[in-house]
C-alpha cells in the first residue's frame, strides 16, 4: 500500500506579516494513521524540501498525541524535510493521495497544474483522493472528463465559513472554502459544531472539515483501500 501526501509550500499568511503553513496535526495523524497500517509513504509539496508549519499549530494548545509522537521521531522529521517536487511525482506509483490542511494550501495548491493533473489521473484509475481541512481547496479547479467540476453534485466538506470567522481570517484568505465549493455545485456538509469532528465519502473522494477531522479521514482512507 503505497499513500502519497502533498502539503504545501505556502509561508505567508495573506498581506498580514504574520506565517502560515500546513496545520501540524493534519500531517501527523494521518501520517502515522497511514505508518502503523504498514503504508508506504511519499511526502511531496509544490517546492519540494521542507514544508512550513503553521505555527499556530505548535502551540500547546494545538498539539496532541499525533504531533508529540512526530516531535520525538527524527526520521519522520528527516523525512517532512526532504519532500520531493510535486512536478516529479507520478500517480501511477501510489494507491491513494492525502492533502493535510491549514491555510497554506489556500494559496499555492489551489490551482496549481501538477495537483490538479494528479488528481484527475487518480481518479480516472479509480484511486482514491482525501483531503481535510482547508486542503479540500486542490478539488475546487479539478474537472472530470465531461468539462464539469469533480465536486458538482459530489457530498464534500471542509473547513466551513463559521470556523475560519472563529479564528478571525476571514478577510485575509484569499477565499472562503465553504462559499467556493458550493459554487462549484457541491453538497455541503459540515459538524453541527464548529471544530468537532467531520468527515464523509463520496466514491472516490474523502474530505475532512478541520484539524479534529484529520484522523478519523485517514481512517475513512484506510477503509477505502481494504476493499
Amino acid at each position: 500500500m503505497k499513500i502519497l501526501m502533498v502539503l504545501t509550500s505556502h509561508h505567508a499568511l495573506g498581506d498580514t506579516g504574520n506565517k502560515t503553513g500546513f496545520w501540524l496535526e493534519e500531517f501527523a495523524a494521518p501520517y502515522y494513521a497511514f505508518k502503523d497500517a504498514g503504508a508506504e509513504l511519499t511526502l511531496a509539496s509544490p517546492a519540494g524540501g521542507q514544508p512550513p508549519v503553521d505555527p499556530a499549530s505548535t502551540q500547546p494548545d494545538a498539539l496532541t498525541e499525533a504531533t508529540r509522537r512526530f516531535d520525538d521521531d527524527p526520521a519522520a522529521k528527516q523525512q517532512l524535510a526532504n519532500t520531493v517536487a510535486l512536478s516529479t511525482v507520478n500517480s501511477e506509483d501510489f494507491d491513494a493521495v492525502f492533502y493535510p490542511g491549514g491555510h497554506g494550501p489556500l494559496w499555492d495548491l489551489t490551482d496549481n497544474a501538477d495537483s490538479k493533473r494528479l488528481i484527475q489521473a487518480f481518479l480516472a484509475a479509480d484511486k482514491p483522493v482525501a483531503a481535510v481541512c482547508h486542503a479540500p481547496t486542490v478539488l475546487l479547479n479539478v474537472v472530470g472528463d465531461d468539462g464539469r467540476p469533480i465536486v458538482d453534485g459530489r457530498r464534500v466538506t471542509g473547513f466551513a465559513n463559521s470556523e475560519e470567522e472563529a479564528v478571525g481570517l476571514s478577510e485575509v484568505v484569499p477565499h472562503l472554502l465553504q462559499d467556493e465549493l458550493v459554487k462549484r455545485g457541491a453538497t455541503y456538509e459540515r459538524s453541527e459544531d464548529d471544530f468537532a469532528p467531520f468527515e464523509l465519502r463520496d466514491g472516490l473522494l474523502i474530505t475532512g472539515q478541520n484539524p479534529a477531522s484529520s484522523a478519523p479521514a485517514a481512517r475513512l482512507l484506510l477503509q477505502v483501500l481494504s476493499k
